[in-house]
């Protein structure tokens, strides 16, 4: 495998960990199983049967959960100590047959791609869950998992196409980031208006 298909593999496994891991690795490994894929480094032991099975389970959980408002951004809450380490993991991994500096080079990369991928998302399905109405949650949850297999997928078979999507997707994070944490703060702020304004009629009516 070419040393660009290898870098694309590692940061698209490390990014999409960040946003659903269990479908990172169980796409990676039936790629690997049934696409002719073939993954660099260490990658290879995400065909394991074993592997491939508990990430699908994983990921059916997940898929549920996600899709409900306010239960997803607990998951996502817990999943901070999960997806960055295992971005991390997955990047050093990748370049499994490279000296032990490139592998810690790899880590504090894939692990720094899983957080702000993971931010971003858990960033914006919480300024989507400041509406009561449930088909933005389950639509956005939808378009995450066909992003994440779509993301694998050029990053297996198209790299130089995904490592140029990539860079335009991290672009538009950056910008869209402040407009996303000043929503959620407006949101908060109106929340804190409210019970200080429920506390105080209170008062008043004793």
């Amino acid at each position: 495998m070419s040393l660009f298909t290898t870098i694309a593999l590692a940061i698209g496994s490390s990014w999409v960990s960040g946003i659903n891991l269990y479908i990172t690795v169980a796409t990676l490994g039936l790629l690997g199983r049934f696409a002719g894929l073939e993954l660099p480094g260490d990658l290879s032991v995400l065909t394991n049967w074993w592997i491939i099975g508990i990430a699908l389970f994983l990921f059916l959980v997940e898929f549920f959960a996600d899709k409900i408002p306010l239960v997803d951004s607990a998951w996502d809450v817990i999943h901070t100590f999960i997806r960055i380490p295992a971005g991390a993991v997955l990047a050093a991994t990748a370049f499994g047959d490279f000296n032990m500096g490139v592998q810690v080079v790899a880590f504090l990369l894939g692990g720094s791609l899983a957080l702000s991928s993971h931010g971003t998302k858990a960033a914006t399905r919480a300024a989507i869950n400041t509406s009561p109405e449930p088909v933005t949650n389950i639509t956005a949850s939808f378009l995450e998992d066909i992003f994440a297999v779509g993301s694998l997928l050029l990053a297996a078979f198209h790299p130089a196409v995904f490592i140029g999507f990539f860079a335009v997707i991290v672009v538009a994070s950056i910008i869209m980031l402040p407009r996303i944490v000043r929503s959620l703060s407006g949101f908060f702020r109106r929340i804190r208006g409210k019970d200080v304004s429920g506390t105080g009629q209170g008062h008043r009516s004793c």
